[in-house]
Parts: C-alpha cells; sequence; structure tokens
C-alpha cells in the first residue's frame, strides 16, 4: 500500500506534552520534515534551553543538547565551532530568547555565529503561569499585567526579528505564523532556507514563529488563532526582515 503521508523520520513516535491548540508540535513537525528533506538528521545538532519546549529532545529524532535558561545560543556557539561541518539550531521561546538569554542572542548574531535559532514568539511566559514577558502587546493581560501591559510601566514589546537584523552577523531573519495551511508552507521554505543559509557558510539565521498560547491567553484554540491574525501579526509583521546572504562570499 502506497502512503499518502506519514509522520517525519525527524520526529520520535511518542506523545507530545504541549496543551492543545498550542503551535509547538506544528512547528516540531516543519523543523523535523526540513531536517529529513535536508537528510541532515543523522548530523544536526539542537538545543534547548528551559521554557514550555524543555523536552523538545525527547521530541526530535537528532542529537539534543539542554541548556540553561537563556543560554542556548552561548551553547550552540559552543557546539558550532567544535563541529562547523555540522548543522546546530536552538529552539527557543520568548520568554527566554527575549528576557533572560537577550545577551546572548544579541552577542550571537553580533558575531555571525553559523547557526540557525527558531524562534517561538506567543506574547507570554508560557510554562511559569502567564507572565508578562518582553513580547507581550499592549493591552495584552498576564497573571503579572492584569490590567493588560501599559508603554509607560513595562514599555514596548520587543520586535526581536528587526532587532537582531540590525547586526552584520544576522544574514537572514525571516517572521512566519502557522495559523493556516498558506501560512504553514511559508514557514516550512523559511525553516529550510535558513539552514541551507548554515550550511552554506553565511552566517547566523533567525525564523521567528508567531504562536498561540490558548491555556494562558484563556481562549479557544480558534479564538487565539483568530487573536494570533489580527492582533499578534499587526504589531508583528509577517515576512522577511532581513535577506542579506546571497550577498555575502
Amino acid at each position: 500500500m502506497a502512503y499518502i503521508y506519514k509522520r517525519s523520520e525527524g520526529l520520535r513516535d511518542i506523545p507530545m506534552h504541549y496543551c492543545p491548540g498550542c503551535h509547538h508540535g506544528i512547528v516540531h513537525k516543519l523543523v523535523a520534515e526540513v531536517l529529513e528533506e535536508m537528510d541532515l538528521l543523522d548530523e544536526v545538532i539542537g538545543v534547548c534551553p528551559v521554557g514550555c519546549a524543555v523536552f523538545a529532545g525527547d521530541y526530535f529524532n537528532c542529537d539534543f543538547q539542554e541548556a540553561a535558561h537563556g543560554r542556548a545560543p552561548a551553547v550552540a556557539t559552543g557546539i558550532k565551532r567544535t563541529h562547523p561541518n555540522q548543522p546546530v539550531f536552538t529552539y527557543q521561546g520568548d520568554g527566554d530568547l527575549a528576557s533572560i538569554g537577550a545577551g546572548e542572542i544579541v552577542h550571537a548574531a553580533m558575531r555571525g555565529e553559523k547557526f540557525t535559532t527558531v524562534f517561538i514568539n506567543n506574547g507570554i511566559y508560557g510554562m511559569t503561569g502567564g507572565q508578562m514577558a518582553p513580547t507581550t502587546l499592549i493591552g495584552m493581560k498576564a497573571s503579572t499585567c492584569q490590567d493588560g501591559r501599559s508603554a509607560e510601566q513595562a514599555g514596548m514589546p520587543m520586535r526581536m526579528s528587526e532587532m537582531l537584523a540590525t547586526l552584520d552577523g544576522c544574514v537572514y531573519a525571516e517572521r512566519v505564523c502557522v495559523i493556516d495551511i498558506p501560512n504553514l508552507n511559508k514557514a516550512k521554505r523559511a525553516i529550510k532556507k535558513a539552514f541551507e543559509y548554515q550550511m552554506a557558510g553565511k552566517g547566523f539565521t533567525f525564523i521567528e514563529v508567531l504562536s498561540t498560547c490558548p491555556t494562558n491567553w484563556g481562549m479557544t484554540p480558534l479564538k487565539a488563532n483568530q487573536f494570533l491574525k489580527e492582533k499578534m501579526a499587526a504589531y508583528y509583521q509577517l515576512g522577511v526582515v532581513k535577506d542579506t546572504a546571497q550577498e555575502v562570499k
């Protein structure tokens, strides 16, 4: 019997712990498919720190290294410099990457470290109870800002792709989402391009994925998708933020 569709060899056949409606599982699927299609599963090394994806290494069918909270870029730097011919990627959430790990990601991008970061932006601290993150939208409620985030008290939400794109070492940054099939296909193409640029030795590559957190947003998965489409994507605009890899020798 011919297969029409089957689970990627890049994922292990075990249940995931993510909440219903969370996009982590979808992004795992896309990354796994890209790695399988590029024939990188036997070589790739992933790094996951603390956050909702702390168990990501259990799900991917490849080597993984756990890192302390926010330190995945530092760990990935050491791995990539030790194994320069192997693909390396970090998989990080916004509470991890944009907050406690902001220094690590900024300096890795500044140095042009040749690994790929997959950044999940759901605008909130998911694992620890729904606290306000650096990416929480203005007016968006969280357990630590129950009346909604205000610019006067917390500043404006951080646009990580745009910030990292100002650094010369970052050669490719794109923001995507996975709320429907067209956007899912765009996300997969972006992830593949990031790994292709990495394997060509062109520099640091960064994929930001807007994601939902129905549990901490207090929404159904359907309403969370609508919120992402109408609110998050209005502030965090989808598309290529920077692509200079074609010019890099």
